[in-house]
């Protein structure tokens, strides 16, 4: 059923296939693996070193893409951000290739703001230097967020199977497929893109049981909801969903917007996430605002961005099916409660030594600790004991 989501070939010519895994961690860990041996093999027979292979990614790939870097002794190649742009860019991208790069992987749904990498334009570029150079570097996408996200809103787009260089696919049940946590899938092209020698064959069971895992006690009660939510919801009942959550994220980033705090950082086309940064943080910051919320029963994230943007601090919500219309409007109460305490913390103002001495700007770094530690007492002195 995924194979045929992400439009792997059907009919007589298919031959895809998949394995379930604990969330998208372990799925990137195989599917990683899956480049790596191939990879070797290829060098073995032509008489290559195999000995140090790499990978091309953004900076802002998920932390599993650096376990498994340094789990299983891989290169990480990483493309930095830039303000303004905060996924790979797939010009930088190819050009970072060489003939020890197994793969490049692509995101579909950035942790970051929700924005999908430009899958395709990779694989344009990608086919050309292939061409060039003879090599037959592939394409992994980590759709862990927009795997069950893009096929519903955004069908036009291409960055799954009809793409010739991606050979395989993760994506995280537990997200939005609509599956409570434990949930991974990876799904290949084809049976050759996953070389036998990684798949252990079992009899004890009664028969035949092939199998692709780091992972081996554990339930099965996750696929059971993953099969039994396509079936009751199918294909119009995933849209609908997905069409609602991306509805609602509208309505929060115009509710932003309209503060005249924010600034929006994620894109209209995505995953259902809003990220956004704060105007002006010469008074107080995104992790104040974070922390300040927490008051209020919100756990809203805030982070700097990877390089070369660390500069950049956004907080961001993720709409869930479950977030509703009346939610937007109590989280934007709890945001504008939150400023207004804020804009009322004293402010200090520095008094030079000496008139004769210029008095010199405070850091950001000054800034922030002066106004978390005035925070901080003001929250002690406000404490009432209750969670």
């Amino acid at each position: 059923m995924i194979a045929h989501l992400f439009n792997a070939p059907t009919g007589d010519t298919e031959a895809a296939i998949g394995v379930g895994t604990v969330g998208s961690s372990e799925a990137i860990m195989l599917a990683g693996l899956a480049f790596k041996r191939k990879w070797q093999q290829k060098r073995k027979a032509e008489g290559k070193p195999f000995d140090k292979p790499n990978i091309v990614t953004g900076a802002n790939v998920q932390v599993c893409w650096e376990k498994f870097a340094r789990y299983f002794e891989v290169e990480l190649k990483e493309v930095k951000l830039k303000e303004g742009y905060y996924v790979m860019d797939p010009e930088k991208a190819v050009e970072m290739v060489d003939e020890n790069t197994i793969c490049v992987a692509a995101i579909l749904g950035s942790t970051l703001t929700g924005e999908f990498e430009d899958v395709k334009k990779v694989n344009e570029l990608l086919t050309l230097k292939n061409k060039e150079t003879g090599w037959d570097t592939p394409i992994h996408v980590d759709a862990a967020s927009g795997g069950f996200v893009a096929p519903f809103l955004y069908p036009e787009i291409e960055w799954d199977f009809r793409l010739p260089l991606v050979k395989s696919i993760n994506v995280s049940g537990h997200k939005y497929g609509l599956v409570y946590a434990g949930i991974g899938w990876v799904v290949w092209r084809d049976k050759e893109d996953l070389p036998e020698d990684l798949i252990f064959h079992i009899n004890y069971l009664g028969s035949d049981q092939p199998t692709f895992t780091l992972n081996f006690s554990k339930g099965s009660s996750q696929i059971i909801a993953q099969y039994y939510q396509f079936i009751r919801l199918g294909f119009e009942g995933y849209k609908n969903i997905m069409e609602n959550c991306m509805a609602t994220a509208k309505i929060l980033q115009n509710r932003l917007e309209k503060t005249g705090h924010f600034d929006i950082v994620s894109k209209d086309i995505g995953v259902p996430v809003v990220a956004f940064s704060l105007k002006d943080s010469s008074k107080y910051t995104v992790f104040n605002i974070a922390d300040s919320l927490r008051r209020f029963g919100w756990i809203v994230p805030a982070y700097t961005m990877p390089a070369d943007a660390e500069h950049i601090a956004v907080l961001r919500v993720v709409i869930r099916e479950d977030f509703s219309r009346s939610l937007v409007e109590r989280l934007i109460s709890d945001i504008l409660k939150v400023l207004k305490d804020l804009d009322d913390l004293p402010t200090t103002s520095a008094t030079p030594i000496n008139t004769d001495t210029a008095i010199k700007k405070k850091t950001d770094r000054q800034i922030e600790e002066e106004v978390t530690g005035h925070w901080k007492r003001f929250v002690k002195e406000r404490k009432t004991g209750a969670c």
